[in-house]
């Protein structure tokens, strides 16, 4: 019987550690605090910026969008979530992009919930905003 010992120690110590190895899995499908994200879109004509978004631990958020910039703060509760922007920083920008800040500005504030897909977050509302974590 002494060769079944290693094997069953060996299964015992797998099973002990599944609870980590699954933890570690849910903590990569969290929210993402702490991390910066970038709008799956293309650049507009003329401009090399895509809309970002650096969220802070606590949820605050730093957002640089087509033209405008600012802060904001993301509330989560499971996959729940409310986005409230603060004032953004008086830019001059040309009228589509402002529209576009405006627009991307408003989707964000109605988003409701949030799913993660491994780097991809979707905020989800009316409209199903796209980002991706950035991962380099």
């Amino acid at each position: 019987m002494l060769p079944f010992k290693p094997i069953c120690a060996a299964a015992a110590l797998a099973l002990l550690m599944l609870p980590a190895i699954f933890g570690i899995a849910r903590a990569e499908e969290g929210f993402p605090f702490g991390m910066e994200m970038t709008l799956d879109a293309a650049r507009m004509p003329g401009s090399k910026r895509v809309p970002n978004l650096d969220i802070g631990d606590n949820g605050e958020v730093v957002l640089e969008l087509w033209c405008k910039g600012g802060k904001g703060q993301f509330s989560v509760a499971g996959n729940s979530v409310i986005f409230v922007a603060s004032a953004l920083e008086a830019r001059s920008c040309p009228p589509d992009r402002a529209q576009a800040d405006d627009d991307l500005l408003a989707a964000l504030a109605d988003v409701a919930s949030w799913k993660r897909q491994g780097d991809l977050v979707l905020f989800v509302g009316p409209k199903t905003l796209r980002f991706h974590i950035n991962t380099n």
